[in-house]
């Protein structure tokens, strides 16, 4: 199940006025993850059943060194990442070990919105960076 899309951005306010002109709707959240290092911007698009709507995720860096500046850098705004939800992420990862796919996050962390998250590197999946968040409880 989609959790939700991640844009790297260079100026979140910026996007968050051009994102609410598209979606219609103010973001759900804004926060700041200090140790990832981004500014975060979070919109709902719509509901689905267990109350966990996909969702597109802004991110600014706010460092130079953070991996998002790093993105923006290399190749410019745009499509970052892709976020599914996983009910157990620590099995998840095993699996994809398993499969012999190549992980960023060897164990998860906490991301933006206070679930376990990790990343699997774009190598594994046709150069798309995907990132497992388990699915809140």
């Amino acid at each position: 199940m989609l959790s939700h899309i991640g844009i790297a951005v260079k100026n979140l306010d910026q996007a968050i006025k051009t994102y609410r002109l598209l979606l219609g709707c103010e973001p759900a959240h804004i926060v700041e993850v200090s140790d990832q290092q981004v500014r975060v911007a979070m919109f709902e698009l719509g509901d689905q059943p267990a109350g966990h709507p996909p969702r597109i995720e802004l991110l600014e860096p706010t460092s130079d060194s953070s991996p998002i500046a790093r993105f923006l850098d290399k190749r410019g705004e745009g499509l970052h990442h892709i976020c599914t939800y996983v009910e157990d992420i620590e099995a998840a990862l095993q699996d994809l070990t398993a499969a012999g796919n190549r992980l960023i996050d060897q164990k998860p962390r906490i991301g933006a919105e206070g679930n376990r998250i990790a990343f699997v590197h774009p190598a594994s999946f046709n150069g798309v960076l995907i990132e497992l968040e388990e699915k809140p409880k």
